[in-house]
This record gives C-alpha cells, sequence and structure tokens, in this order.
C-alpha cells in the first residue's frame, strides 16, 4: 500500500463523521494527485515522448542511449501508483457524499418538522397567510450543497437568507449572497406543495460546478 492510500485509511470517512470540509479536504488532495499524474507525464513526454508503453531498448536489445532511463521507469512507476491512489480517493469522495446525505437526512428531517410545526402555529397565532414565493428551484445535482441540505425540485423560494419577496430584482441578488457566504450557512425558506419549510444551506465549493449545484429560476407573477 503506497504513502497515500495509508493516509485515505486512516481518514476514511467511515472511520468518523464526515463534514463538508472533509469533503473538500478529499476534493483538494484529488487535485494534488492529478497534478502529480500530470508532472510525471510531462517528464515522459520530454523524454523522446515515450509516454507508458513504449520500448526501451533498441532494434538490437540494448537500452536505449537517447533517453534517460532511470527518470523513464521512475516517472512510469509513479503514474501507476498515483492512478490507483486517484482511484481511491474518487472512492472516497462518493462514499463521503453518501454518508453525509444519509446522516443529514434524518436530522433535516426532524428540523424540517420542528419548523414546520413553529411556522404553521406561528401562522395560525398571527392568522397570517404563507410568504409570498419569489423563485423556484428548476433543477438540482446530486451529492451538491443544495442537496445536501435538502433542497428539492420544484420548491419555491420565500427567503434566501437576506433576500426575501420585498427586495428581490433578480436571480443576480440571491448570487451575490451566495458569493459573500461561502462555507456559512444560510437560513432559506420554502413553500413545497403548500407547506413551509426551513432550511439550512452552506455554499461550498464542492466536484460539480457554482457553490450550489441548482438551478433557480424567478416565478412570473
Amino acid at each position: 500500500m503506497s504513502e497515500e492510500e495509508t493516509r485515505q485509511s486512516e481518514s476514511s470517512p467511515e472511520a468518523s463523521g464526515v463534514t463538508v470540509s472533509d469533503i473538500q479536504e478529499l476534493i483538494r488532495r484529488k487535485e494534488e494527485i492529478e497534478a502529480q499524474i500530470k508532472a510525471n507525464y510531462d517528464v515522459l513526454e520530454s523524454q523522446k515522448d515515450v509516454g507508458m508503453n513504449e520500448p526501451l531498448v533498441d532494434r538490437e536489445g540494448y537500452p536505449r542511449s537517447d533517453v534517460d532511463l532511470y527518470q523513464v521507469r521512475t516517472a512510469r512507476h509513479n503514474i501507476v501508483c498515483l492512478q490507483n491512489d486517484h482511484k481511491a480517493v474518487m472512492k472516497q469522495v462518493e462514499e463521503a457524499l453518501h454518508q453525509l446525505h444519509a446522516r443529514d437526512k434524518e436530522k433535516q428531517a426532524r428540523d424540517l418538522a420542528e419548523a414546520h410545526r413553529e411556522a404553521t402555529n406561528h401562522g395560525q397565532s398571527q392568522g397570517l397567510s404563507p410568504s409570498q414565493a419569489f423563485a423556484k428551484v428548476n433543477s438540482i445535482s446530486p451529492g451538491s450543497p443544495a442537496s445536501i441540505a435538502g433542497l428539492q425540485v420544484d420548491d419555491e423560494i420565500v427567503e434566501f437568507g437576506s433576500v426575501n419577496t420585498q427586495n428581490f430584482q433578480s436571480l443576480h441578488n440571491i448570487g451575490s449572497v451566495v458569493q459573500h457566504s461561502e462555507g456559512k450557512p444560510l437560513n432559506v425558506t420554502v413553500i413545497r406543495r403548500g407547506e413551509k419549510h426551513q432550511l439550512r444551506l452552506v455554499p461550498t465549493r464542492w466536484a460539480g460546478k457554482g457553490l450550489l449545484g441548482c438551478n433557480i429560476i424567478p416565478l412570473q407573477r
């Protein structure tokens, strides 16, 4: 087992509770390995572009004198080991995302139920109807921060951090809040099948695009 695999085993997501920071660290490690793989391929290209499979002996069976055989063999060995490490890290990322989602799902269900009861009780005591939504969730990428937070397709957004129906002008309002809230929890209130739900969404860099991993469209009123 390589040193990289040993570190992965010691920091396996099954060994402790997974956090968004843990997933970010795994992604950072993945990018480091990819950079190392590229660096070793650059070494091969610098040696007459020998690649991974070109022979290192001449037609007469003697070691080639036009390339640095030690560098080529070392780079090839490193690439094989790093590719194995890369596969292991990708598996860790996938397992961590599944574990984080499964662990948070039950807690989110309890939080949503409690938030719904509080919202219902408050509305009944104040004689208020649900607030008006100004945007809608059009799509969500699996494993994204939006998915982990519990957002669902067709959720109608009533509040997104400091943005609400009173001050919403365009999607740039939401984009600005997201950019200034990276790594910080945002309170998001949505209406789902006629019921109000309160979520906590943390804009985070992840394996996909953007900080949310969802597409939001404005509602036409």
